[in-house]
């Protein structure tokens, strides 16, 4: 598969606590170059990238992150408060603790809150699969579809476990066909993110991608100014 298609799907990423606005300067002209889906970056960097990156690149962000367990109320607040500021798309985390305690009504109460205060935008929702078995996640496939989200994604990439073969098929097995999948966390290579996209997923949360690129532009010895 051509790195380039690979890189038109994928949200380049960076989530580090102690990022800087220079690093996401330089995360938003590799997303450009690249021709990325999007750059997701904290949401105290997304009115500067906006600014920044102006129509030329989606910016995404997340919300309740990466622990999930804010009220609903927070979570709506700093949606609208994102898209405010300039995000393109939203990823949440779900509460798993809802989860946990069997609160399925209260999980599609948290999401369809988040829906409605980013209204418009695209909007992920992270189950953080590692977490959970396997009957919850295939419950979460169907809440996820009825909420209006538009990806069920697999994970934080800050939890114990990122994405995995399994679970993106199971994702995509048990979704509504409206419902995309996003896997991230622990893509480290072509064939990684080759195997998630024959497995279903549509997008992929990683920076390796744009590495990889900038590593095999490094050594070809001339700038590739094709994509």
């Amino acid at each position: 598969m051509d790195i380039k298609e690979i890189l038109r799907i994928c949200d380049h990423t960076l989530l580090r606590t102690d990022c800087s606005s220079d690093e996401i300067k330089a995360l938003c002209d590799q997303a450009v170059k690249y021709g990325c889906a999007s750059v997701c970056i904290p949401p105290c960097h997304v009115a500067g990238a906006k600014r920044y990156a102006g129509d030329k690149m989606k910016i995404c962000t997340v919300i309740g992150f990466p622990n999930g367990y804010m009220t609903t109320a927070a979570k709506a607040f700093e949606a609208a408060d994102a898209v405010k500021n300039g995000a393109d798309e939203i990823d949440m985390v779900i509460n798993l603790s809802m989860v946990k305690d069997g609160c399925w009504d209260k999980v599609v109460e948290d999401i369809v809150a988040v829906r409605k205060a980013c209204e418009g935008k695209i909007l992920k929702v992270i189950i953080e699969c590692c977490l959970l078995t396997e009957a919850e996640k295939i419950r979460l496939c169907g809440i996820v579809g009825a909420s209006g989200a538009d990806f069920i994604k697999t994970s934080t990439g800050f939890s114990k476990g990122g994405a995995t073969r399994e679970d993106v098929e199971l994702l995509r097995r048990y979704s509504p066909e409206h419902v995309k999948v996003k896997a991230a966390g622990g893509i480290a290579s072509l064939a990684d993110a080759e195997d998630f996209i024959a497995l279903g997923a549509e997008r992929l949360g990683t920076s390796r991608i744009v590495k990889l690129a900038m590593q095999l532009e490094s050594e070809s010895g001339a700038p590739d100014e094709s994509y």
